[in-house]
């Protein structure tokens, strides 16, 4: 697989603002370095893991890290779904799912109900290949 287009600080900062703003919430970042580990996770299992990981599993490893390493005050549910959601939109992929099915996820793998593995395989299977 060539090198995906990652996402960046700036952009997730943006991602959490848009979202406080549509959905309410208190805006601040919590700790800025669990916001960096988030942001790092994705990228050191591109450069290290063998075999490669899929686009999938280093979406789902954006959202779990954003969702469970909660570096903003508020708002680390949303922000974790909506950038695995971008990162995989910016690399070629549509989510298919249902609002409501992806909140079910995303509030399971917070309640450490689902793995990684478990997002990976579920975006997976609810994603297509844009035209």
């Amino acid at each position: 697989m060539s090198e995906p287009n990652w996402l960046g600080k700036e952009t997730i900062q943006a991602i959490h603002s848009l979202s406080l703003s549509r959905f309410g919430g208190d805006d601040g970042l919590r700790d800025a370095h669990a916001l960096e580990s988030a942001l790092d996770r994705p990228l050191q299992h591109f450069r290290y893991s063998s075999p490669a990981p899929s686009l999938f599993e280093l979406a789902a490893l954006y959202g779990s890290g954003l969702v469970t390493s909660h570096p903003f005050i508020d708002g680390n549910k949303r922000t974790g779904f909506i950038a695995a959601y971008t990162f995989l939109g910016i690399n070629g992929y549509a989510l298919t799912a249902s609002e409501e099915d992806a909140a079910i996820r995303i509030r399971a793998l917070a309640d450490c109900r689902l793995s990684v593995e478990e997002l990976a395989t579920w975006l997976e299977a609810n994603c297509a290949k844009k035209a």
